[in-house]
């Protein structure tokens, strides 16, 4: 791909975004694409070198603050009508608690996610510190001429002990999976206001 399709293409990857953005980035790759022709390489082989244009742009995307998208789309491109206005006063009362209240449900399902992993984590905590905790009873029982007593005290510290480990290594999992999950609706929001822009 020479460097004009490469940077046609990644302008079109790049539509939705802020305009100042997207042509700070394309300026970049640009230069970059410059430089790297200066050091003796092809235009394809340092086109190529960066990878698709879909996956910069995502890359790219990635990297603006939500906060900026969202001030960029809600700018409106032109003056309100009167009758636009009017609506939307009348309106407020119907379409902002529903607003308000779609925010509210999707912010209680996100937090109950992480309150479950934090709640496996206690529990992993807690068996953890009953396996200790066994292996002390055992010893006391040892010490008061017990063992049957605390070999039940040292089968259930090992119980515990395993559970916890395996316990430690689900809560391991699920943190990285909620990590990947935020960051996949992160992404998906941003794309929500980059697919705005390039339909209006």
């Amino acid at each position: 791909m020479t460097k004009q399709e490469f940077l046609d293409r990644l302008r079109r990857s790049l539509a939705g975004l802020p305009l100042e953005d997207a042509e700070e980035r394309l300026a970049f790759y640009d230069e970059m694409i410059d430089d790297r022709t200066e050091e003796g390489l092809s235009e394809e082989e340092a086109v190529s070198s960066f990878g698709t244009p879909e996956e910069i742009a995502d890359q790219i995307l990635s990297e603006i603050p939500l906060s900026r998208l969202v001030r960029e789309r809600v700018k409106p491109k032109r003056a309100l009508r009167a009758w636009e206005i009017v609506l939307l006063v009348l309106g407020f009362p119907v379409w902002f608690p529903i607003l308000i209240s779609l925010c509210i449900i999707a912010l209680s399902v996100y937090v109950v996610l992480w309150s479950v992993i934090v709640s496996l984590y206690a529990v992993d905590l807690a068996l953890a510190v009953s396996a200790v905790g066994g292996i002390a009873l055992a010893v006391r029982a040892l010490l008061q001429g017990q063992p049957t007593q605390a070999a039940a005290f040292v089968g259930a510290s090992l119980l515990c002990a395993g559970l916890a480990i395996l316990l430690f290594l689900g809560c391991v999992k699920a943190t990285k999976g909620a990590v990947i999950l935020t960051k996949r609706i992160g992404r998906w929001i941003k794309s929500l206001f980059v697919r705005k822009g390039e339909n209006s």
